[in-house]
């Protein structure tokens, strides 16, 4: 067994296709009737999907997960969130660790965490 995708509820799936591409270069893989794959195993689903199929309400930022990507230039990474996605709602600014390894955490349109970091060095 493999795990093959990570699934997040979206309520504007175009919206959230862009986002996803525009901050993270992430394409489309498959486009089917409200699911989304993106490239490196991201999946968006219409939240009416998700609704009908679980019978469950979606907790926008329920901080029970988070999405992780890393970024070398994190800096210029800032720059075009605050640029593109002026309403962006932080969690954590950018900052530096004791250890080096700079980080920043923000929701994205739907209230999913997501986490931003350099590299680790070594």
């Amino acid at each position: 067994m493999r795990l093959r995708n990570i699934l997040i509820v979206v309520k504007d799936i175009e919206k959230s296709k862009k986002f996803y591409h525009d901050l993270f270069g992430l394409d489309i893989i498959l486009d089917n009737d409200g699911n989304v794959i993106l490239t490196e195993g991201l999946v968006l689903q219409d939240e009416k999907v998700w609704k009908d199929v679980t019978g469950k309400e979606v907790v926008p930022e329920n901080n029970s997960c988070e999405l992780y990507f890393e970024e070398r230039n994190i800096e210029a990474f800032t720059e075009k969130l605050e640029k593109l996605y002026p309403e962006t709602k932080y969690v954590t600014r950018l900052m530096t660790y004791s250890w080096g390894q700079k980080g920043i955490r923000f929701y994205d349109l739907d209230g999913n965490l997501i986490e931003v970091r350099t590299p680790m060095r070594g």
